[in-house]
């Protein structure tokens, strides 16, 4: 590797501005805040507007649309049927 192309990576506090959950990772961001980490040091604070703590993916939130909608109205339309219907349950 070429010797002085490559930006910094350094350790960075990454804090969702939705919740505010922190963590800390390793990033090539600066930042003019800073914020003093659970170990004592001190780390650049970078404000992130999503992270899993507020995504909706991991919170559990997601809203699902309905599949099956569009593909019905299609397949209606154009008169195609499943070739392979689910079986029935036994009740």
């Amino acid at each position: 590797m070429k010797q002085g192309i490559h930006p910094d990576y350094h350790p960075v506090v990454f804090q969702d501005s939705q919740t505010g959950f922190k963590f800390l990772s390793g990033s090539t961001k600066t930042s003019d805040q800073t914020i003093e980490w659970e170990d004592g040091n001190t780390y650049p604070l970078v404000l992130v507007e999503i992270t899993s703590d507020s995504h909706p993916f991991y919170t559990g939130k997601q809203k699902f649309t309905q599949a099956d909608g569009a593909v019905d109205r299609f397949n209606k339309k154009y008169g195609f049927t499943d070739a392979n219907p689910a079986p029935e349950s036994n009740k």
